[in-house]
């Protein structure tokens, strides 16, 4: 959902797990949080690292008199021995941990992931061959290097934008550990269902990625105990993966899990809490409960001043000022929005990314509040910024800004240049790893731009293409697909493919049904479009029935006040009167069968998507 998940995301990083630094065996001391914590959010994959203890090589210092780095001297000294390793002498037990060795050395001295994948994949080898060998003859088997080799080589596949080999190798990681074997075996299988975790997510599986980390949070506790400071980490991280796949009440319950926890083990006004506290928000503002989130934004405020994050406290008043324009308090929203300003330029400078975020808000607040040419001169300041990025910007930052002006542009009716800054915002995004779920919701937003002024075939593509992704994704389940499918549904209609429109009208109501409930305005706007599909196929005993569901449900549970109420009667009657008088009924536009008031249809569409966030 843009506007509570953020499209940021970081290149892959290689993170070599080492089971030393561990979440489960070693009790370590509390430690405040980084100065620079981020809220993870949406329909947008994450790449912040895991809990998992995964630690990554430093670097050799260079050679200060000649300015080249200097080899190791094992490093050296095996390289030419290394090239002359066959498979026949895999099974050698000193072969595997001198491979993986070789592996971890090649990525630090920065001879690349490719000599560095081989020696990772013989590795992982040498270590199946002699865990083999120890089952057929009954000894102990060396099940710890095995997973350590395979976690390392699935970090080295993802360095490489391998992420589909990535998979089945953390698949296998997880198998290897017995977690009845004690805190080794545990901490193995726990890493090993984070990283995987992670490699689903910047695909974009995030159903995949949550049951990961629930899987390992579960290994966690069992070491753990439920009250475990390290607990309240996992417990954040996976709350973040639900904000981002929008299940709120999942992400709440946790999220006050690690609030508790915290509580007892943390100092006061710890870095933690404020923390857990900026997820809590954005939480309860995803759920409409603007009050609840303002509260967690001030308490979290007073921590960051109480510990001069200065930059921090910015980017709180930016949520502080997003609440009470949600609020409609628009004085205070500038007001919080300017303090921010006025830290960002001082500290980040005024071509920073910041402050063209910054700048989007005001542009959105002005254009709420009726001032187009203020809100069109802030959409102009945030472009120049985005237009001459300056060293460090990220293209996905830049390609989240752009998204984020075309909602303001499509707001004030300027379709053509909103439609322009999405496309430039999918083709800085097109070859990132991950993005397939974000680019699918800016393609979702111009097909519904294409639609409402009427231009049904473009829409049409659009859709099909954002679909298409999302499938692929694996995200076939959120209201967000299901909306996405009924706006598909009503382009087929328009474009007269009645057939195709009725299998995606069932589609979206089987998903909205689920997600949604029955009586949410979403699904009843599928259910009454699926009827009047069935109507023009001449389905009238099914669509007779869908409308008298529909209508009991209002009459049951919603009231009768709502003026679709009125609409879906009179066609029911009509339906009816056609059944009892002859079959041979009288033809009907499809456009009044699918919504009698063809004017308000532009708006209802608007309305609806406008709920996911599709416009601002």
């Amino acid at each position: 959902m843009p506007g509570i998940v953020s499209a940021k995301t970081t290149p892959p990083r290689l993170s070599l797990p080492s089971f030393e630094a561990t979440q489960i065996r070693t009790p370590t001391p509390d430690k405040p949080e980084s100065s620079n914590p981020k809220l993870t959010s949406p329909v947008v994959p994450r790449r912040t690292p895991s809990p998992s203890p995964s630690t990554s090589r430093a670097k050799p210092s260079p050679d200060r008199s000649s300015g080249k780095k200097k080899p190791s001297p094992d490093t050296a000294s095996s390289k030419s021995a290394s090239n002359n390793i066959d498979d026949s002498a895999l099974d050698n037990p000193d072969l595997g941990p001198f491979l993986l060795k070789l592996a971890r050395d090649a990525i630090a001295s920065g001879d690349g992931p490719n000599k560095a994948l081989d020696y990772a994949i013989r590795a992982s080898k040498s270590f199946e061959r002699r865990v083999a060998a120890s089952a057929a003859d009954g000894s102990e088997q060396p099940s710890l290097d095995l997973a350590m080799s395979l976690h390392v080589l699935a970090a080295i596949y993802c360095s490489l934008g391998r992420l589909d080999e990535a998979i089945p190798v953390l698949e296998r990681a997880i198998r290897v550990p017995d977690v009845s074997k004690g805190p080794d075996h545990a901490l193995a299988a726990f890493s090993g269902y984070m990283q995987l975790g992670d490699t689903h997510s910047m695909i974009g599986q995030l159903d995949r990625s949550i049951g990961c980390y629930k899987e390992g949070l579960k290994i966690q506790i069992d070491a753990l105990g439920e009250t475990d400071p390290r607990v309240a980490e996992t417990c954040r991280y996976l709350a973040e993966a639900h904000v981002q796949a929008m299940q709120f009440g999942e992400a709440e319950n946790l999220c006050k899990q690690t609030l508790e926890i915290h509580r007892v083990h943390s100092a006061p006004a710890s870095l933690e809490e404020a923390a857990d506290r900026r997820l809590m928000a954005l939480i309860c503002e995803a759920k409409g409960d603007y009050e609840s989130a303002l509260e967690h934004l001030v308490l979290a405020s007073m921590v960051m001043i109480a510990n001069g994050q200065d930059n921090e406290v910015a980017a709180i008043d930016v949520g502080i000022g997003n609440i009470y324009q949600s609020l409609c308090r628009f004085d205070e929203a500038v007001f919080s929005y300017q303090k921010a300003l006025t830290v960002f330029k001082s500290s980040k400078g005024e071509n920073h990314p910041s402050v063209a975020s910054v700048y989007i808000r005001l542009a959105d607040l002005y254009y709420k509040t009726g001032k187009i040419r203020e809100s069109k001169s802030y959409c102009e300041n945030a472009l120049r910024i985005y237009n001459k990025p300056v060293p460090g910007a990220t293209q996905e930052d830049i390609a989240c800004g752009l998204s984020e002006i075309a909602a303001v542009y499509e707001s004030i009716n300027e379709s053509e240049e909103a439609l322009k800054l999405l496309q430039r915002a999918m083709k800085l995004l097109e070859d990132k790893v991950g993005q397939q779920s974000t680019i699918a919701g800016m393609e979702a937003r111009r097909g519904v731009m294409y639609y409402v002024v009427g231009n049904y075939a473009d829409a049409l593509g659009s859709f099909e293409s954002a679909i298409a992704k999302l499938r692929a994704s694996g995200e076939r389940k959120s209201a967000f697909f299901g909306v996405l499918l009924n706006q598909m549904g009503l382009a087929c209609v328009q474009l007269f493919k009645i057939d195709e429109a009725a299998e995606l009208f069932e589609e979206a109501r089987g998903i909205l049904e689920q997600e949604c409930g029955p009586c949410h305005q979403d699904t009843l706007g599928v259910y009454s479009n699926l009827a009047a599909t069935y109507d023009a196929l001449g389905r009238i005993d099914d669509s007779i029935e869908i409308l008298e569901y529909v209508l009991k449900l209002r009459e049951e549970k919603l009231g009768t006040a709502n003026p679709d109420f009125d609409d879906e009667k009179k066609r029911l009657t009509e339906l009816l009167k056609e059944v009892g008088r002859s079959r041979n009924r009288k033809a009907k536009s499809l456009e009044n069968l699918i919504d009698p008031n063809s004017k308000r249809s532009k708006k209802e569409v608007t309305k609806r998507w406008g709920g996911l966030g599709l416009r601002r």
